[in-house]
């Protein structure tokens, strides 16, 4: 059955034998899937209204360690438990895996069972919820950027990521040729997503080799977010089901360019497009320029909802797609936002900065937040920028490294009025946690550069 099941179509497909397993998932920190496998049985019984996790799901890095500096919880609290509330709105097959389906969690207190505000599903209903007090309902599309290599995860890892070959030889921007050799992959990762209900558009080469883009149709934040981490989780699935590696590291090579993850947004009001005025230049309205407004004076600030690693700064570098300033053009792919477009009822703002590592919740609850306060403020937008932006010399930086972007977010008096000290406080010791860990490596480019010359 395609698409989205009701709790009812579950119990009619557990008792037919076609589903035995339910997956009860959380998205933590980075963007992840993490939960319990359950028998079908036993969450058509109790597990449907609740189950628990630990809390420390929300204070772990990438490699799952647990640092200190937490208020949410730490040793000396005991790691404790979260509630899982499965939202039975989100129930999907899982169609790459046989007999499963999927249901999404919000993250509840044990006591309270108030939702923990730190939790990524959490962080976006609440900046969701401001644009609708204002009238608006907020839709978004997310492109995904990947690279394909050869050869399985497991066997990339144990020659220590030396020696990656792409799946393909050369650029494959739109070239059909090209990806057709990686159909094997490509047709099951678009196939599956469609009958899981992530109404998939399209996938096509991206500018360098094996690199993919997949891309999914607009729909709401919340909606836009929850088809962005279950079609992450599908490509490295399914590419490793295929006995490849699929990988959103934005920079995995000094000579290649990265791979981003694109935002697109507009607010909508009564059924049409919030962002239109046809009687303007280029089809803006005055809440979309006082929106982009917002998101350039405040770019910044949310910078480490866009680019949440070391890793991630890497990317943005001149002449390779990959913005480093933050002005806005028109159909413009230079610039840190795009005008998309323009002149038409489609017209809607591109954020370029995100790479393909950030978590969807996250990026789009401060993009949101941002558009808000540039309305509430009345900001004016400065005229658009044009020519190759990355020449510019009187137009900001995005910051250049995760050091500059966390100390920029610990300051944003905007965010943490947006989310709360608490949700800021949170998201900035993770950023200073993996950059602390970046500092006690040693990479190979100082043992290649140090060992015999130092």
């Amino acid at each position: 059955m395609p698409g989205c099941m009701t709790f009812d179509d579950l119990k009619s497909q557990v008792e037919a034998g076609a589903v035995d397993t339910v997956l009860a998932c959380i998205v933590d920190m980075q963007g992840r899937l993490m939960g319990k496998r359950f028998t079908a049985s036993h969450f058509l019984a109790s597990a449907w209204e609740e189950t628990h996790c630990c809390n420390y799901l929300l204070a772990t890095d990438i490699e799952m360690a647990t640092p200190e500096g937490y208020a949410t919880t730490s040793w000396s609290k005991g790691y404790g438990d979260y509630v899982m509330k499965p939202d039975l709105g989100t129930i999907r097959p899982l169609p790459w895996l046989e007999g499963t389906v999927m249901v999404l969690c919000d993250l509840l207190d044990h006591h309270t069972h108030e939702e923990i505000p730190q939790s990524p599903r959490s962080i976006l209903k609440a900046q969701v919820a401001r644009a609708e007090a204002l009238g608006f309902t907020p839709f978004c599309a997310t492109e995904l950027e990947f690279f394909l290599f050869e050869g399985t995860l497991k066997e990339n890892a144990a020659r220590g990521y030396a020696g990656l070959k792409t799946i393909s030889d050369y650029n494959e921007d739109y070239h059909i040729f090209q990806t057709s050799k990686e159909e094997a992959v490509m047709r099951p990762i678009r196939n599956h997503l469609v009958t899981a209900g992530i109404p998939v558009e399209n996938s096509k080469g991206e500018a360098e080799a094996g690199q993919e883009e997949l891309n999914i149709r607009y729909d709401s934040a919340l909606n836009t977010a929850e088809y962005h981490t279950i079609a992450k989780h599908a490509v490295k699935e399914i590419a490793w089901q295929q006995g490849v590696s699929a990988s959103f590291l934005p920079k995995w090579s000094a000579d290649k360019v990265g791979s981003s993850s694109h935002v697109h947004q507009s607010l909508w009001s009564g059924g049409s497009n919030a962002f239109h005025d046809p009687n303007d230049k280029l089809g803006m309205s005055e809440t979309m320029k006082a929106y982009m407004a917002g998101q350039l004076k405040y770019a910044a600030e949310l910078t480490v909802f866009l680019a949440p690693y070391v890793n991630s700064y890497k990317r943005f570098a001149k002449g390779t797609f990959a913005p480093t300033k933050i002005g806005w053009s028109v159909d413009n792919r230079t610039a840190g936002f795009r005008l998309c477009g323009d002149g038409t009822k489609a017209v809607r703002v591109e954020c370029r900065i995100g790479g393909s590592d950030l978590n969807p919740y996250l990026a789009i609850a401060a993009l949101l937040a941002a558009g808000i306060a540039g309305i509430e403020e009345g900001l004016d937008l400065a005229p658009p920028v044009t020519g190759d932006v990355y020449d510019a010399t009187d137009i900001p930086d995005i910051p250049t490294t995760l050091r500059d972007a966390t100390e920029v977010l610990r300051g944003s008096a905007m965010l943490r009025a947006a989310l709360g000290d608490a949700v800021v406080d949170h998201y900035v010791r993770g950023a200073e946690w993996e950059q602390e860990e970046f500092e006690r490596a040693v990479t190979d480019w100082e043992l290649k550069r140090g060992f015999e010359r130092a």
